[in-house]
Parts: structure tokens; C-alpha cells; sequence
């Protein structure tokens, strides 16, 4: 309490009343200053005053180049999203922030963004219901001070719809189905799952937010037990058991002679599919050599490797058990890494059920790289230290600058290609890849050190064959002779577009595949040219890509020795099969053919592809 006299009388006042008093003056000074302050900010942020900026642009269709109404502009970080308008117009109002001086607190920016302008998104991107989600057709950077005026590009979904129907009036139970689309991986194609949806109750399905592409549709199998006739506690039916084999659209035996759906930027295809009813039986293969954790079971038909069929390993019997109505398969077993076991059988269903023939297990294939070195120069030589499992280890030799990898060279081939192993103890220069599971395999280098002059085991040239692993799990060692006597190929790009950015800085992603080294630009403009050297059928090339600069020139380095087809497009390739001779016979009349020695320079004219003479406009 607080006592004060006045006229003889006594005023308590009680402390909280002052700090209330206090308090509140405190808060109409905050009010006034701040109110004050963001006065300030609101004439420094009015648009078109000289403190601040702008970045403005338009949202179109890839296909109809139609500006887009009412697409969400904005940036991953969330700082800003905006709608566009009816004419696909979008506006962005940022203050500026003026260059620190050099030796200031920010005068080493991130790489790649400049000074002065770290107010602004570092990309942005668009999106809207009905166009495809990959952020790569629609991103732009606007860091760059000149490119105040963005053009962002939509590309229109493909949909595959249509019906399940039954031979019979009845509507179908809800049937699953899948789709997959052909993607090139390091030059050769493959079959990679798409999509997977369900049936409506009258049989109808949609597959949507396709982008263009080749596909392939199938269901997936599906049991029909009659109670009437089926006990399904009793370990054998009582009577037959039938079911709805997959379909291959359009009624192909298995997944590989199966029709493929094409679909350009914004189509609809509608396809129909009925299903036939068949006798299931029983399939019981005993298994030896099986691991106690169990492993992966796949069944083909017809031998050819694809969807559909499916079994399940028994680990009480030690057996692969399930159903499969009448026809041939294989079956593949398969676990991988250490200690992985593989194997495969094949099977014939007649009209009855089948107890055998026996599966056997074997572990996983590994496979010894010898590397011979015909180095001209002592660079990258001596050991390093790498951090393995928690340990240093000193490495030295190959293993500090050489990968070898295997990659399926089936078109429905999922992994089984090992990996390198790590050094065991000090001094373990030996390189092995382990866990190397039964089929083909292309043989992949990466070399941060020269290239690979040839890659052979036994008799085959793996630069031009597949490797094969066969069911014993025994492969030759592979053979590998490394050089650094490049070659070295400059010259011109003609009618380069204005939009030619080349790699832009901080926006680069370097990778090495195929035997060479790629880049691509996750961030900002494609540059107005891409070059691509294809290595001939009979070459010992390697696949490399060659960034262009913005005046057209282009200069590659450590470029293998080699005959090769120099193709430059409008836009990036990263579907281009190169490993396919049919493919690539398109393009023969596209480009010159280049041959180069080791130490040779060369230098050559190149003229733009357009992509969309080819039905690649996306």
C-alpha cells in the first residue's frame, strides 16, 4: 500500500493501479510510433514509387499458348502467391533493398544471387486444376534483374477413362488397375508405374494428371470364391475356384506384346476392357536354400517380365504357394543386399493343381572390377580419407575416383544391380559389387578421373552389350581400362534463340551417366540450346552433353575419344534413347558425325532442331 496525506485525510492507493496507469501510457507510445512507422512503409512500398519494384508476367498453355485464367502463382517458401487474371496476367510489388558496400555485413550473398536483390522469390511456379504438377515445364527465376517480364507455361493433363465390363450383365466388383509409362533411363526405355485407381461400382475408372507419353493399361487379378461350392477354412476347395485373370489392353497374353496407349499434351483416351472368367489351381513349389527373413516373389507370364500375376512364400512349408489359372510362368525370387539370395523356375498350370518342380536359392552374384590404368598424367594420385560406418579409412587407387554400377537393362527391370562394396579393412583397394541379383544389366562408369576406354567381361564389349547374370549367380570379372588422353569439340550453335541463358549460376546440377557428365537446370530458363554427342553403334564414345553459351558457342571438355552424331535441340532431351539404334535412326540426317582421337580438337557447325518437328512440342 501506498499512504498519502491530503486535507487530513488518508488516499490508499494500491500498487496495481499505478502499473495499470503505466502500462498504458507505454502502450499509446508504442501505438503512436509504430502507426508512425508503418506510415513510412506504406509510401516506401506504394507501386511505381522509386523504392520499389516490380515483377510481372503471364501464365499460358504449353499446347494452345492460350494465357491461363486463374492460376496460383507462387513461390515454395510461400512468401508469395498471387491468382493471375482473365488474361493470364500476374503482378508481383516488392520493395527494394539497395547493394551493401563491399566489405559489408552481406557482401558475400549466397552463390548465384546478387546483391540487391535477395527481396525477391528465387523461383516461382504455377499451378491449376487440370494442368500436370511437374514443377519442371513451369518454373522460372526471377533473380535475374531482366527477366522483370516472366512467361510461366501450363501443360494441359492427358486422361485415360473407360469401363470394366463382365461377359455376363452383372456389374464387376471394384477392380484395380494400374497404369505405366515408358520413360528413357540413361538411354534406354523402360516401363515404370504411373498410377494405380479403382473401378466404380458400374465398372468405370479414370486415370488423370497424365503427362504426354506412351502407356500401358492392365488390371489386376481378382478371385471370385462361391460360397456355395468353396469352404474357405479348408485347406483344399471343395470345388473349383475361379477368378478374373489381368487384362493387357488389348487383349494380349502378357504384359510385354501388351497395346500401348499414346497421349499427346491434353488428351483423352477412352478404352475398354472386359474380363473373362477362369479356372484358378492350386500352386504349391518347395523351396531349398531359403533365407529365415523370407524374400520377394514375382511371376511372369509367358516368361516375359511385367504386372499381373502374383504368388506369396510360405515360411511355415518353406514354399512359394497361391493360385494361377492355366498357362506357363516364371517365377523370380529374389532379396537384395547382403546376403541376398535369387533364383528362378518356371511352371505349366494344365487343368489341375501342381506341387513342385523345387526352387533353389543361391546367394546374389559378386562381381570383381579389375581396372588397368594408362594414365599419361600423375594427377589424383595417392590416398584420401573416407568416413565409413563410423571410422576413417585411407583409400586410395580407383576406388577415390571410380563407380561402377549396374542398371536393369530389361524394359520392366527393378533393381537387383547391387551396389560397390566398402573397404573391409586399411588397405582393401579391391572394388566388388555385391548383392548382384539373375538378369541383364547395362554397366555404368563414373569417373571423376579420365574415362573409361572399354568395359569388358570375357568376350563381351559391355560399352556396346548387356551384362547377363544367370540363375547359378556367376558372372566373369568385369575389365575396365581408364585414360585421360580427351578430345576436345568447340564450335557454334546457329539461329540461338534470345532466351539462350546457358547454365545459370547457382541453378546447376552436375550428374554422371551413361559414361559422361550431364547437367540439367532444376532452376530459371532452359538455355536456347542443348547439345547432345551420340556416341555411333560401332564407337568407343561416351554420351555427353554440352552446355551452350548464350552467344551460340559451346566448347565440351574431356571429351572421350570417339566417332560421334552431333544433334543440338530447341530444348532439353532427357528422353532421347540413345542406346537404341532405331530410335536414333530419326535423326540421322539431323546432325554432322564427328570423329576425334585423343589430344585431337575439333571444331563444327551445328544448325537447332526443333522438337516439335519431331511430336515432342510439350
Amino acid at each position: 500500500m501506498v499512504e498519502l496525506k491530503s486535507g487530513g485525510r488518508y488516499l490508499y492507493l494500491s500498487l496495481h493501479v499505478l502499473r495499470r496507469i503505466y502500462l498504458r501510457l507505454v502502450v499509446l507510445f508504442l501505438f503512436l510510433l509504430v502507426g508512425g512507422f508503418l506510415s513510412g512503409v506504406r509510401s516506401f512500398a506504394q507501386p511505381g514509387s522509386d523504392n520499389t519494384d516490380t515483377i510481372r508476367g503471364v501464365v499460358i498453355n504449353s499446347v494452345t499458348r492460350e494465357p491461363i485464367a486463374r492460376a496460383l502463382v507462387y513461390c515454395p517458401d510461400n512468401r508469395f502467391a498471387t491468382l493471375t487474371n482473365s488474361e493470364g496476367r500476374f503482378e508481383f510489388t516488392v520493395p527494394k533493398v539497395e547493394p551493401v558496400a563491399e566489405g559489408g555485413l552481406d557482401s558475400n550473398p549466397p552463390v548465384g544471387i546478387q546483391a540487391g536483390v535477395l527481396n525477391r522469390p528465387f523461383v516461382l511456379m504455377a499451378r491449376k486444376p487440370g494442368y500436370t504438377t511437374d514443377p519442371g515445364n513451369h518454373s522460372q527465376n526471377p533473380q535475374n534483374d531482366a527477366a522483370k517480364d516472366l512467361t510461366l507455361t501450363l501443360t494441359p493433363e492427358s486422361l485415360i477413362v473407360g469401363t470394366v465390363t463382365l461377359p455376363t450383365s452383372e456389374a464387376p466388383d471394384s477392380i484395380v488397375l494400374q497404369v505405366f509409362r515408358r520413360q528413357v533411363q540413361d538411354g534406354h526405355a523402360q516401363w515404370v508405374p504411373a498410377g494405380g485407381t479403382e473401378s466404380t461400382a458400374d465398372g468405370q475408372f479414370r486415370f488423370a494428371d497424365l503427362p504426354a507419353g506412351t502407356y500401358k493399361l492392365v488390371t489386376n487379378e481378382l478371385l471370385d470364391r462361391d460360397p456355395l461350392t468353396v469352404d474357405p477354412l479348408a485347406s483344399d476347395s471343395r470345388g473349383p475356384l475361379f477368378g478374373y485373370p489381368p487384362v493387357y489392353y488389348q487383349r494380349a497374353p502378357d504384359f510385354g506384346s501388351a497395346s500401348t496407349i499414346q497421349l499427346a499434351a491434353g488428351r483423352t483416351v477412352q478404352v475398354n476392357l472386359s474380363l473373362v472368367k477362369q479356372a484358378y489351381y492350386r500352386v504349391k513349389v518347395p523351396v531349398i536354400n531359403a533365407p529365415e527373413n523370407g524374400f520377394n516373389v514375382n511371376v511372369y507370364a509367358h516368361g516375359r517380365k511385367g504386372p499381373g500375376f502374383s504368388l506369396g512364400y510360405n515360411n511355415a512349408d518353406h514354399a512359394v504357394e497361391g493360385m494361377l489359372p492355366n498357362g506357363s510362368y516364371t517365377i523370380e525370387a529374389s532379396s537384395f543386399g547382403p546376403g541376398g539370395v535369387t533364383g528362378l523356375q518356371t511352371i505349366t498350370i494344365k487343368g489341375g493343381p501342381i506341387a513342385g518342380p523345387s526352387m533353389t536359392l543361391v546367394r546374389t552374384a559378386s562381381i570383381a572390377v579389375n581396372v588397368k590404368e594408362e594414365f599419361t598424367s600423375d594427377d589424383h594420385t595417392g590416398s584420401t580419407t573416407w568416413m565409413i560406418n563410423g571410422r576413417n579409412t585411407v583409400v586410395k587407387g580407383p576406388r577415390r575416383y571410380l563407380t561402377v554400377s549396374l542398371e536393369p537393362a530389361d524394359e520392366f527391370g527393378m533393381g537387383g544391380g547391387g551396389a560397390m562394396g566398402d573397404p573391409t579393412r586399411a588397405g582393401d583397394d579391391a572394388l566388388v559389387i555385391e548383392g548382384v541379383a539373375t538378369g541383364r544389366y547395362w554397366v555404368q562408369v563414373n569417373s571423376s578421373r579420365g574415362y573409361a576406354a572399354s568395359i569388358r567381361s570375357g568376350n563381351l564389349d559391355l560399352q556396346h552389350q548387356s551384362l547377363v547374370v544367370g540363375a547359378s549367380g556367376g558372372a566373369s570379372p568385369i575389365e575396365i581400362t581408364m585414360r585421360d588422353d580427351t578430345a576436345e569439340i568447340s564450335g557454334t550453335v546457329e539461329a540461338v534463340t534470345a532466351a539462350a541463358q546457358g547454365p545459370p549460376s547457382g541453378g546447376v546440377s552436375t550428374s554422371y551417366g551413361a559414361g559422361g557428365w550431364t547437367s540439367y537446370t532444376p532452376l530459371g530458363e532452359q538455355a536456347g540450346a542443348h547439345i547432345y554427342c551420340i556416341p555411333l553403334a560401332d564407337s568407343s564414345g561416351q554420351f555427353t552433353e554440352i552446355w551452350v553459351n548464350p552467344d551460340g558457342n559451346f566448347v565440351s571438355t574431356g571429351l572421350a575419344p570417339g566417332a560421334y552424331r552431333m544433334l543440338a535441340f530447341d530444348r532439353a532431351q532427357p528422353e532421347l534413347e540413345y542406346r537404341n539404334p532405331e530410335a536414333m535412326r530419326a535423326y540421322e540426317a539431323k546432325g554432322p558425325v564427328v570423329r576425334v582421337v585423343g589430344g585431337q580438337k575439333d571444331r563444327v557447325t551445328l544448325q537447332v532442331i526443333s522438337t516439335s518437328s519431331f511430336g515432342n512440342e510439350q
